[in-house]
């Protein structure tokens, strides 16, 4: 009975955020403490979340969003949350020039020993020896010597020729295949959706157009798209194997273990959580952004702070 009050108290105190949320900019809770608090596991989690926010629906009240009826989906909200919070999106890693997809292939070890003997043999063909040496032997053979001088030259261009044609080659081949997985990418992220409630309506929506505070349903088979706290859960089992290496399904629930991260997948149960990191602030974008990924928008945000 006490826990039902206290989640009355909760709601009734969300309610009169959502209120406030279109004359108020400023959230109860900053970016920063949302990346500590998705850094910390299982106890340690639920123990932070208790000393500083009560419970979820506290942390609900500081998102000013509704744990039943989620963001109210007004355009000017989501638009101010995506400036605070940053948007779900993760920038992919430069693509590489097609110069430096040459260079690379030049490091091959058996291109390297091939342009090392074309250049030997081309300075053998234009070596020639002292006349004194030319002098002991007869007419013939000082005739053969300058007939293979004057084509020495064609083995070591015909060598250079072949190594010039397999690093083009190999340099297209590289080109093209990552342009294409830029486009399927792509086309992925644009095509995948996820299950949100705005407005008390379960609607799908983009995966990018996911933000912090939105109220989205987990279900068996879904690949999670942001990292959040659970707030409701039935019988819940997380794959983290993509993060933590750990094959075994991690039990989610709210009094043990209530943070659920991006990139895992739901692999039993279903339920609701309050979206509480995107991009390149989850875990996956963090994970992204030390491997290289998103360097040019942590690169932005250096400037601005300078």
């Amino acid at each position: 009975m006490g826990d039902m009050a206290n989640n009355s108290v909760a709601y009734s105190g969300v309610k009169n955020s959502l209120k406030e949320a279109n004359h108020d900019g400023d959230f109860g809770i900053t970016l920063t403490e949302l990346r500590a608090l998705m850094e910390l596991r299982s106890t340690d989690a639920l123990r932070k979340i208790q000393e500083s926010y009560g419970d979820v629906y506290g942390i609900c009240t500081k998102l000013k969003t509704s744990p039943n009826e989620g963001l109210s989906g007004n355009p000017a909200d989501l638009e101010r949350r995506e400036a605070v919070f940053g948007k779900n999106f993760i920038p992919p890693k430069k693509p590489k020039t097609f110069l430096q997809l040459v260079w690379e292939a030049l490091q091959d070890v058996t291109l390297i020993i091939l342009e090392i003997a074309a250049i030997v043999s081309l300075g053998l063909s234009f070596y020639q020896p002292p006349e004194g040496d030319n002098a002991l032997c007869g007419e013939v053979s000082v005739g053969e010597e300058e007939g293979e001088g004057e084509t020495g030259w064609i083995e070591g261009a015909a060598i250079l020729l072949s190594v010039v044609c397999v690093v083009l080659v190999t340099a297209f081949n590289d080109w093209s295949k990552e342009k294409q997985f830029r486009g399927l990418q792509s086309r992925i992220e644009q095509e995948q959706k996820f299950t949100v409630i705005r407005g008390g309506q379960v609607i799908q929506i983009p995966v990018a157009d996911i933000t912090v505070g939105d109220i989205a349903q987990v279900k068996y088979g879904d690949l999670l798209p942001a990292d959040g706290i659970l707030i409701q859960g039935n019988d819940l089992k997380i794959d983290e194997s993509s993060l933590t290496g750990e094959s075994d399904h991690v039990k989610k629930s709210l009094d043990k273990d209530p943070l659920l991260l991006s990139g895992t997948h739901v692999m039993e149960g279903s339920g609701r959580m309050v979206v509480t990191a995107v991009g390149v602030n989850s875990q996956t974008g963090i994970i992204f952004t030390l491997l290289g990924a998103g360097g040019e928008e942590e690169e932005k945000k250096d400037e601005k702070k300078k």
